[in-house]
């Protein structure tokens, strides 16, 4: 296989995780897997790290075993570790601030995908969830910038 199908192979797999991060969120995290994500919509500073931190594991596993298993699976692999690394800058640090960088922005894009997650956050309960995605928003969020 050559270096470009390889990229194409890794470029397909970061795109599709996000409807798989969308299910899984959707699905998973506010199905039957709620008490592991609830304390997520449960703000509490003082702890460092949250139960819904186990997701990072859960993500981390089909990844790291694509890389493994090797041939053309390293490059899924590698998808689903660079989307993990996206998903860990944009949520984790630009969003949710547990590392305080990336405060400010003036930027439309990451604007819009802020006031998705805060749109998300306003339910504090399992059911009546909004805006699942993390990379992929509804399009009104972006018009609400102009």
């Amino acid at each position: 296989m050559n270096i470009w199908m390889g990229i194409l192979i890794i470029l397909v797999t970061f795109t599709l995780m996000e409807f798989v991060a969308w299910a899984t969120h959707k699905y998973v995290m506010h199905g039957f897997l709620w008490r592991l994500h609830k304390d997520h919509h449960q703000v509490d500073h003082s702890k460092v790290f949250e139960k819904n931190d186990a997701f990072f594991l859960i993500f981390a596993i089909p990844g790291a075993s694509f890389i493994i298993i090797g041939s053309y699976y390293t490059y899924i692999g590698v998808g689903i570790t660079l989307y993990g690394m996206a998903y860990f800058i944009i949520h984790e640090i630009f969003i949710h601030q547990r590392i305080k960088l990336f405060r400010n922005t003036n930027f439309w894009y990451l604007k819009a995908i802020r006031r998705a997650h805060k749109i998300h956050h306003k339910n504090l309960n399992k059911k009546e969830g909004r805006c699942f995605g993390m990379l992929l928003v509804p399009f009104k969020y972006f018009k609400q910038q102009y």
